[in-house]
Formats: C-alpha cells, sequence, structure tokens
C-alpha cells in the first residue's frame, strides 16, 4: 500500500557529512508532516526533526544548527542533511510521514544506519 524507504546512511568521521532522504511511495493522495527521528542501542527513540507540508520545521535541540530537514512534495521525499557529525549521532534514522491513503496514518521507514567515528 504505502512504503517509505530511507537511503544516505553509512560510516562517517566525526565533523563529516551525510545526506538521507526518505521516498514515500504507493496509493497516496496527500502527505502532511513528515520527520525523522533516531534510535541508538539501549536508548529511547528520539524525534529528530519535522517539517509540515507548508515547509515550516521544528528541530531537536541537539541537532539544532548541524541537521537541516527538506521536502519534497513533487517526489513525495523528505530529506535530512547532516553536518558535523558527532559520534553520539550514532544511530538507526527513522523517516515518518502522515500520509491520506483514506486517512491519515503515521508510516514508519525501516531505517537506514548512521555510524559516527571518533
Amino acid at each position: 500500500q504505502v512504503q517509505l524507504v530511507e537511503s544516505g546512511g553509512g560510516l562517517v568521521q566525526a565533523g563529516g557529512s551525510l545526506s538521507l532522504s526518505c521516498v514515500a511511495s504507493g496509493s497516496i493522495h496527500a502527505i502532511n508532516a513528515m520527520g525523522w527521528s533516531r534510535q541508538a542501542p539501549g536508548k529511547q527513540r528520539e524525534l529528530v526533526a519535522t517539517i509540515t507540508s507548508g515547509g515550516t520545521t521544528n528541530y531537536a535541540d541537539s541537532v539544532k544548527g548541524r541537521f537541516t530537514i527538506s521536502r519534497d512534495n513533487t517526489k513525495s521525499t523528505v530529506y535530512l542533511q547532516m553536518n558535523s557529525l558527532k559520534p553520539e549521532d550514532t544511530a538507526g534514522y527513522y523517516c515518518n510521514a502522515d500520509i491520506m491513503v483514506v486517512l491519515y496514518y503515521n508510516y514508519w521507514g525501516q531505517g537506514t544506519q548512521v555510524t559516527v567515528s571518533s
């Protein structure tokens, strides 16, 4: 029905950059808010950034000034540009989106791993 597929994770040295993408596909009538969360081993999932359909963004304090969320509504895609990466940014990164098929429902991707070495 609806799938969210992330890409762009990998291994990077501290201070480096990575760019994540998440594409939504399927029987989509509309997409409202989209976002990125992360979860490190042994820790709770943390909301990283969100973006509304109109482009309003919100960030966790831990990533403000370093990460930038954006979206391309024509491609049903949300991006996360991550700069000045720190070892504590190491986690699985998951995108989510409020998508209307018949009603709005919150969908999640499978995640992509980001590892930052010191």
